[in-house]
């Protein structure tokens, strides 16, 4: 599904000086089906109680989704935004990192459906995700 010359360090290089990198988001592992970031739990992204901030959840699968989405469009006629997300929090984190997981669940010529499951280092589920991403084409420059 994902071409082939995408390196992690390339998809990586494109949350230089994004909400990705300041919150320390860093892609791990790109498979023929899915995608997968963590994202530290910390001073970063955690709220007031000291567990991971809901919102910072939710950066994280919006980033898996939307990354993913720009990989599998071409990116010289079309870009992906992200167009809905819904966060089921279920589990709580206080530390180390989440991982999360993406996977292209329905791929259109103007929308893509991502599903994206969030664990925490001891594969305890601590949230679900479902991104809708647009697809949009490019202007023509006159």
């Amino acid at each position: 599904m994902f071409p082939k010359h995408v390196t992690i360090s390339k998809v990586n290089s494109y949350s230089e000086n994004t909400l990705l990198s300041h919150l320390d988001i860093e892609f791990i592992e790109i498979g023929s089906d899915f995608l997968i970031a963590k994202m530290p739990v910390n001073y970063k992204t955690t709220q007031p109680m000291g567990i991971l901030h809901g919102g910072a959840s939710v950066a994280l699968a919006e980033s898996i989704g939307s990354v993913g989405s720009n990989l599998l469009i071409d990116s010289k006629t079309e870009y992906a935004v992200g167009l809905s997300i819904n966060a089921n929090h279920i589990g709580s984190a206080k530390n180390n990192f989440v991982t999360g997981k993406g996977n292209l669940i329905h791929k259109g010529k103007s929308t893509h459906i991502w599903s994206i499951e969030i664990i925490d280092d001891d594969k305890k589920l601590i949230s679900i995700c479902r991104l809708t991403v647009m697809i949009i084409k490019k202007r023509k420059e006159k």
